[in-house]
């Protein structure tokens, strides 16, 4: 069953990556070597831009976990009708392309933007304010696109804690400060890490915002990966600067394994095997708690008693407000576009005057766009399917199967997600290139269900979990073969979980710039590929009009997806 994912793994990540790095030690003759190294390690410079990547990522994980607790908390807490509702715009935002978010903060921040706009409406300044290009710009915008990953995150840890215990604490005298910080957030603290270093992983190996939010102060180590790659083509100099990345993510990753257990990433409980960090960690963290809970306790007692309400069930009135602010902010960038690509004007001021569909007769007449379009779906589908055969029998083995070492399986299955992209995309270029796979719609399937495979594996272990393993001996008492109990027992009732994975996988490849970047040729580009290619060389409408139209096929597919959930539960 894990054949298949053996294959691919060890084929497409293992040996490029390896490849990759072993051109750190090589001289140009093929001899060993560390003259990359030292070059490495000579100026402070990559050093200095390895400390801006840590702190940006850093800042960003504090940010988007803060943020997204609240949004998480709230959410489990509802009955699931509501709770549909309310994640479905977590869901949107975590589904809209990277790209279209980021462009989106471009029109916010800029000189003649919304955000400058008002604050020249209310009086706070009388010129417009230089918002982009600086520290600030690239930490909103890397929180925006990084905060619904923390939020489906922990929401999978927090749906499965009693919300009965909180209330039996309080009854046995706890404040409610108490009963959150001492019985509710240690059962949550799974979820929490697991979010935290998602979004940190996830931010170490980002460049699309950073690029485009920054300025030269705002470096990130990835940046200088690709000038190595595209403009000077200096794979050995290239693999040191990845050897450096990946050994920074590999001793978060060791810590997290060591405290938590990797298992806990897929919403399982924590693992007491995992190691020895959390005893060394107990009291420290209890101390913290109960400071934790004393402040809290102070605070809510000062609070007039209106928002001290249902503040046990965590539906106070101050966390509804806080959570729809978020939301506001998660949603309210990518809605932008909408006006702007209706507009007259050339330009992407704010607020856009008249009204015409110019810019998408420009997007539709376009062979570039249309041909993007066409091969992202393509490769979209390639991916999804190609994904949903390696990923679903892994799964079924992973919680079904007695496997040996499940510790091990685990971190094989997640090490595309532990390895960062940038890393991942450069290896397979260089793989590519050797076998003549480079602009070729096979290369980026491959490529791109490398990176989608886990996301598989994760969702339908979920899934797999939750179900009902008494329903399939039953059909097998009644006669049925295994594949037969497979094919009309398990299948149909696991369906709108594995069309959640087929969306998954799709939106993953369907968003994926990163590989394309490198393997999609110069004339045949992805969506995402050629959306990059126009907002690094021309600031126009017609990427509002992209964007718009993309944010559409999105919300289509999470439509799609809550109606075959819901018709699943019926």
């Amino acid at each position: 069953m894990s054949a298949p994912l053996c294959v691919v793994l060890l084929v497409l990540l293992v040996y490029p990556v390896g490849q990759l790095l072993l051109q750190s030690v090589l001289d140009e003759n093929g001899g060993f070597s560390l003259e990359n190294y030292t070059r490495l390690f000579h100026t402070t410079v990559y050093l200095d831009v390895l400390l801006i990547t840590l702190k940006i990522s850093l800042w960003t994980t504090l940010f988007a976990v803060l943020a997204g607790f609240p949004v998480a908390y709230l959410i489990s807490s509802l009955p699931r009708q509501r709770k549909g509702q309310w994640l479905f715009w977590v869901v949107l935002s975590f589904w809209t392309s990277f790209l279209v978010r980021t462009f989106a903060w471009v029109v916010i921040l800029g000189r003649n933007g919304p955000l400058n706009q008002l604050l020249q409406a209310v009086g706070l300044i009388d010129t417009p304010a230089n918002l982009l290009y600086q520290l600030g710009s690239v930490i909103v915008g890397m929180v925006h696109a990084l905060m619904p990953l923390a939020v489906l995150t922990m929401l999978s840890v927090m749906e499965n804690i009693d919300r009965n215990l909180p209330r039996a604490a309080a009854t046995l005298g706890a404040r409610p400060g108490t009963a959150f910080w001492k019985v509710y957030f240690p059962l949550a603290l799974p979820g929490v890490a697991a979010a935290g270093i998602m979004v940190f992983v996830t931010a170490i190996g980002f460049f699309i915002t950073p690029a485009l939010l920054g300025g030269r102060h705002e470096t990130m180590i990835t940046q200088l990966i690709i000038v190595q790659i595209q403009q000077t083509l200096n794979w050995g100099f290239a693999g040191a600067i990845s050897v450096l990345l990946l050994l920074v993510v590999l001793i978060v990753f060791g810590i997290y394994d060591k405290l938590l257990g990797l298992s806990t990433m897929t919403g399982a409980a924590v693992d007491r095997n995992a190691g020895g960090g959390q005893g060394y960690l107990h009291r420290a963290g209890q101390a913290l708690l109960d400071a934790l809970a004393r402040i809290s306790d102070r605070i809510l007692a000062m609070c007039p008693r209106g928002l001290r309400r249902n503040a046990d069930a965590g539906q106070s009135r101050f966390m509804w407000w806080l959570v729809v602010l978020v939301l506001i902010f998660l949603s309210l960038p990518a809605f932008l576009m909408v006006p702007l690509s209706f507009g007259a004007d050339s330009g992407l001021s704010w607020p856009p005057r008249g009204f015409s569909l110019q810019w998408y007769e420009q997007m539709l007449a376009s062979p570039m766009w249309m041909n993007a379009i066409v091969r992202s779906l393509i490769v979209g589908v390639g991916t999804a399917v190609l994904s949903m055969l390696i990923g679903t029998p892994v799964a079924f083995m992973l919680v079904r199967g007695n496997v040996r070492r499940p510790g091990i399986w685990m971190a094989f299955v997640l090490s595309p997600i532990v390895v960062p992209r940038m890393i991942i995309a450069v290896g397979l270029f260089y793989f590519f290139a050797r076998v003549g796979l480079v602009g070729t719609s096979i290369g980026l399937v491959l490529g791109h269900t490398v990176v989608a495979v886990p996301y598989v594996v994760i969702t339908m272990m979920a899934v797999l979990r939750n179900y009902d393993t008494r329903l399939d001996m039953a059909a097998q008492s009644l006669g049925a073969r295994p594949w037969q109990t497979l094919r009309h027992v398990t299948f149909p009732i696991l369906g709108a979980g594995m069309l959640s994975s087929f969306l998954f996988a799709f939106a993953t490849s369907f968003d994926e710039l990163t590989i394309a970047l490198f393997s999609s040729g110069g004339i045949s580009a992805t969506l995402p590929k050629q959306f990059w290619d126009e907002v690094t060389l021309q600031i126009s409408p017609v990427i509002a009009a992209v964007s718009t139209c993309l944010f559409a096929f999105i919300a289509i597919l999470i439509w799609i997806a809550d109606r075959m959930r819901r018709r699943s539960l019926a």
